[in-house]
């Protein structure tokens, strides 16, 4: 038990931290969990002030992103709803509607929970004999594109 202790010290520091103290005790004083010391020989740099790797927003930018692109987005959005809005219009003046597409979506998802249904049971019986689902699909009249 100790060697396999003495093995995960160090590796984790919440492991570390539950384990019971070293028997000998350390050469460079006590240790406090989550602070190291920096190594001598390391570069002044990794001592200095944190630096973001993130670039900071220039005047007039959020995040980086400037007033021109934003104005470009708004205006593609705008160019996307127009085409949407001239879909629909085709598709209603075709005879749809939001009506009988809201029946055929709640048609759609009640097939594919009874499809998922069948899967489950005939994927069952072939566990049950042994063979695969795709040998069963003769037996019950269906196409493997079903």
């Amino acid at each position: 038990d100790s060697e396999y202790l003495a093995g995960l010290r160090g590796r984790s520091p919440s492991l570390a931290l539950d384990l019971p103290a070293p028997h000998t005790p350390p050469r460079r004083g006590p240790r406090t969990p989550g602070l190291r010391r920096t190594q001598p020989g390391l570069s002044k740099s990794c001592r200095g002030a944190f630096q973001s790797p993130r670039p900071s927003p220039k005047f007039g930018q959020a995040d980086g992103t400037s007033e021109d692109s934003l104005h470009l987005d708004i205006q593609k959005l705008k160019e996307k709803r127009d085409l949407l809005d001239k879909e629909i219009a085709q598709l209603i003046s075709e005879g749809y509607s939001v009506d009988e597409l809201e029946d055929h979506i709640s048609q759609l998802h009640e097939y594919n929970d009874i499809k998922d249904v069948g899967q489950v049971l005939l994927g069952k019986l072939a566990v049950i004999r042994g063979v695969t689902t795709k040998e069963l699909y003769p037996e019950f009249g269906l196409d493997m594109n079903d």
